[in-house]
């Protein structure tokens, strides 16, 4: 996430040369693409976290530090 980033809620993951966008409510790709397996991992942590990252934006919008949140386990 970053701060003054546009809606919707969204964050961005990256594996090796890829990079997609994530809507926080829906877990669409916004934007981009990551390999099959990567998008897999991404969707079930998102979903694992899914208050967490909409904390998260609320604090970006406020341009407040981030909370850590874990990956999988």
């Amino acid at each position: 996430m970053f701060w003054g980033d546009h809606n919707p809620p969204h964050f961005h993951a990256y594996h090796q040369d890829f990079e997609a966008e994530y809507d926080i409510r829906t877990f669409e790709v916004l934007e981009g693409e990551l390999p099959r397996a990567s998008h897999a991992m991404v969707i079930k942590w998102a979903k694992a976290h899914r208050e967490e990252l909409l904390e998260n934006w609320m604090l970006c919008t406020e341009e407040e530090p981030l909370r850590k949140i874990e990956p999988l386990a």
